[in-house]
């Protein structure tokens, strides 16, 4: 990593992967993007390198007293949080660029933004592009279900979908739910719109039924058939398996539930003196429960299936969600999630290829 004259500043911390901060994304600016790689720094041990208007970062670190602290690469120019998968020309030396450019380089394992999710996608796409043998790069969120998390994806990268796409976003999640939650077998299911077979689009039942096809198969997946919408917040699977359509919409619906549910709770614990008295014998319980469903403590959504760690904020994130951010890609990157894909797409003895020719029986 270049850490002289105007390339940067500073020298990184010792050990671990190293992950670049896109510190110009996101609603809050550089400010918060600091404070967080900060934090992530001295209260993880963390190797973060911040990517961006190097005047402006150093200027920010010398407020925290980490100017030699945390190294900064410069990017003259950054993406707005209103723009999508276009940027990733337009912006040739955005910080989300320059950062993928790092991970090339082989200077960085992880890029970490808060940014616009559409620019962010096909920024790192087009940069990273996908691993031998991935048809399509798939966004997984982690939903706050128990005893464990539940990982949901595509959430959003591809609405339109095939097959047998669907069926590798399956084996991306067990990666992702093996790597990041110890799930040593994780359980696998199709979102449609019934429990039985038969239910579904042509997509689902067709996905569902490739999925069943290969589930013996090495690498061997769990799949346990068709869950419902109501059973996304249950925990009866680990892996939650969907378009990128359906998913998204799924998300902003729980995202929406769940911050009503706090309206109301916050309203019906503040309506009189006697609920206020209660609320504050169980604020220690109820602080637990708001942090569990936290968008923020979960560090926000990770791309698979490219050849490095891509983990996408929340564009409304403050300096904890990105610290939070910063810590799962690390830990994404130091168990290997890479390598981890590309042993289930390809395991040995199979070609890149067999997924099309699943999906394509005529075509034997």
């Amino acid at each position: 990593m270049n850490q002289a004259g105007p390339a940067g500043t500073g020298g990184p911390p010792r050990g671990g992967p190293v992950v670049a901060l896109d510190a110009m994304g996101g609603d809050h600016g550089p400010a918060e993007a600091v404070a967080g790689a900060v934090a992530a720094v001295r209260e993880h041990g963390l190797r973060v390198v911040l990517v961006g208007r190097l005047a402006e970062l150093t200027g920010l670190l010398t407020e925290h007293g980490a100017a030699g602290e945390v190294p900064v690469v410069h990017a003259e120019d950054t993406l707005a949080m209103n723009e999508g998968a276009l940027a990733s020309w337009r912006r040739p030396r955005s910080s989300v660029a320059v950062a993928c450019k790092l991970i090339r380089q082989g200077d960085a394992s992880a890029l970490v933004s808060a940014g616009s999710t559409g620019g962010v996608v096909a920024t790192s796409t087009v940069r990273l592009r996908t691993q031998p043998g991935v048809l399509r790069a798939a966004l997984a969120v982690v939903l706050p279900t128990r005893p464990r998390p539940t990982v949901l994806l595509d959430a959003g990268a591809n609405a339109d979908a095939k097959p047998e796409m669907l069926v590798q976003f399956a084996h991306l999640g067990a990666a992702y739910a093996h790597t990041a939650h110890g799930v040593a077998e994780p359980r696998v299911g199709m979102l449609t719109i019934g429990a039985e077979p038969g239910k579904g689009n042509r997509l689902a039942r067709k996905s569902s039924e490739l999925l069943a096809a290969t589930a013996g198969e090495p690498p061997r997946l769990d799949y346990r058939g068709h869950i419902e919408g109501h059973d996304l917040l249950a925990g009866e699977v680990d892996v939650v398996v969907t378009d990128g359509f359906t998913g998204n919409v799924a998300l902003k619906t729980v995202e929406g539930t769940v911050r009503f549910a706090f309206d109301a709770m916050h309203d019906a614990l503040t309506s009189t003196r006697r609920a206020r008295a209660g609320a504050l014998l169980q604020r220690k319980a109820l602080r637990g429960l708001r942090e569990s469903l936290d968008s923020e403590s979960t560090g926000g959504a990770v791309l698979l299936g490219l050849n490095g760690t891509v983990v996408i904020a929340h564009g409304a994130s403050r300096a904890r969600g990105i610290e939070r951010a910063c810590v799962l890609a690390a830990d994404l990157a130091a168990g290997r999630i890479v390598d981890q894909i590309r042993r289930r797409v390809t395991p040995p003895g199979r070609s890149t290829s067999w997924l099309h020719r699943l999906g394509h029986p005529d075509d034997h």
